[in-house]
């Protein structure tokens, strides 16, 4: 029995090896990895001024339905850390009063 098999192509000198290599990895290139999202880093108050500590102990019982670290943060463009103590204040004061108290999430309403 005889196969038929075709005949043996012609084995590529190195110089072709590396030109046909070099040809097809320029087609898709390097991967490019992306850096990610960044969000812009956000210059809030770290000490408040006695004006601004006046403003939050008078509007946020008023005005605030709902009082979290985060609406503070946003609403007075304080920090996270100035937002927890104020909020700790406002609390033992009795001006606020305390609805959730998550160690994650605390969440206060006004009271009264």
């Amino acid at each position: 029995m005889i196969s038929a098999m075709p005949p043996k192509q012609p084995q590529k000198s190195k110089a072709q090896k590396a030109l046909a290599a070099a040809s097809s990895s320029r087609s898709k290139g390097k991967k490019k990895w992306s850096k990610g999202k960044v969000r812009e880093k956000k210059n809030y108050a770290v000490v408040l001024s006695q004006a601004m500590k006046d403003d939050i102990f008078t509007n946020v019982p008023k005005k605030m339905k709902m009082i979290t670290v985060y609406t503070m943060v946003e609403a007075y463009k304080i920090n996270a850390s100035v937002a927890r103590r104020c909020i700790k204040e406002l609390a033992a004061a009795g001006k606020i009063k305390c609805i959730s108290n998550h160690s994650q999430m605390p969440i206060y309403t006004r009271s009264g």
